[in-house]
């Protein structure tokens, strides 16, 4: 036996020595070694996915959220509804799956973890950045409709009313570029809308109105990974300087959301009542809880203010809360001055987190806030 055992080794060496072996993507895999590799995967999947517990999944702008990443970064690979396969990938061994009809064979936790994860020898990627499991919660949100989508649903949901340059010109306001950038059209405006109102449903932030200088660092904060996001930072890492700062400056340029009333959180809470409480948190700060004024540094207070702090006002509800909590697990990073808020952010309770961005949310953006 330890002849037999002491052949074999030394016959696979040889084998891996001589390079007898083919590693060609085009000789694909025999059946058996196919098999094998799948149910590992399934098995390792299984094992390390047991103990994720998913969020509920049915919410739209979640499901929006996962849409707008999987048409630039996933697509490419694994195709879209109503569209054949992409004809490179296909070359790939094993090549990237068409989706639709497998998603139906994984739970939600197994998405989470392949998603977040990658899959070695495969070609698919892990997750951009480790800190932000809401956005992979959100792909896996979009993939569990995916199988329902017909062409037309997908490209509503992937890509919203974008066009072309030509067409989306005349509905811009004569205050800002009189054409919109070619990134805004072929990549921000998917999510973020061409008039920067974050498609008017609470799954992106609005940007129309906001700093120019706050955009550009944010943009910058991405791309060199200061700012967390798999979302954000494949997209603003491929972009110029000057293009950031066109992106940037298009949307400060556009006038700023009236408020974002329809994005109050109703359910268990009297929104009046919040929005009061959560006034005096901005305005007066907490003093027994050492948490000073937010209008100090974000408004609204027509005193002049580091053109680098971001204006809340009008900002859907959601989104403002989501960054709260992303700045108390020190999930979000951003520029240098993030550092200012993690000072007092974690003596914030949930119910002040609520009220405070319900004030936000209810508060119009003045001009004086630029």
């Amino acid at each position: 036996m330890a002849t037999l055992l002491l052949c074999l080794t030394i016959g696979a060496g040889v084998t891996v020595a001589v390079g007898i072996l083919p590693i060609t993507a085009s000789s694909r895999h025999w059946a058996i070694t196919e098999w094998f590799l799948h149910f590992a995967m399934r098995r390792s999947i299984a094992t390390h996915s047991a103990f994720v517990e998913p969020p509920p999944l049915d919410d739209f702008a979640l499901v929006l959220r996962g849409a707008g990443h999987y048409e630039l970064g996933c697509r490419p690979c694994h195709g879209a509804p109503g569209t054949r396969l992409p004809t490179i990938p296909a070359g790939m061994t094993p090549h990237p799956p068409e989706l639709s009809p497998r998603i139906p064979a994984w739970e939600s936790e197994d998405l989470f973890y392949i998603v977040k994860h990658g899959v070695k020898f495969t070609g698919m990627p892990a997750w951009p950045v480790h800190q932000r499991d809401d956005e992979v919660w959100a792909m896996v949100a979009f993939l569990r409709r995916l199988p329902q989508l017909g062409e037309l649903e997908y490209q509503a949901l992937a890509r919203g009313d974008v066009t072309t340059i030509a067409e989306l010109a005349p509905r811009v306001e004569p205050r800002a570029a009189a054409t919109p950038p070619r990134a805004v059209v072929e990549i921000c405006a998917r999510c973020h809308g061409v008039d920067g109102t974050g498609r008017g449903v609470g799954a992106f932030p609005k940007l129309a109105g906001q700093r120019t200088e706050y955009l550009e660092n944010s943009l910058r904060a991405y791309a060199d990974g200061g700012r967390h996001s798999g979302v954000m930072r494949p997209i603003a890492a491929a972009l110029t300087p000057q293009t950031i700062s066109e992106v940037s400056r298009y949307y400060g340029e556009l006038s700023a959301p009236v408020s974002a009333l329809g994005g109050l959180p109703t359910v268990g809470m009297d929104a009046s009542s919040a929005i009061a409480r959560g006034e005096t948190i901005a305005l007066r700060g907490v003093p027994s809880q050492d948490i000073p004024s937010c209008a100090d540094c974000h408004g609204p207070t027509p005193a002049p203010r580091n053109p680098a702090y971001p204006i809340l006002s009008g900002q859907y509800v959601d989104y403002l809360t989501q960054q709260l909590h992303l700045l108390t697990a020190r999930h979000r990073g951003g520029s240098p001055y993030v550092r200012l808020m993690h000072a007092f952010v974690d003596r914030l309770t949930n119910d002040q987190i609520r009220d405070v961005t319900s004030y936000y949310a209810a508060e119009p953006s003045a001009s004086t806030e630029r």
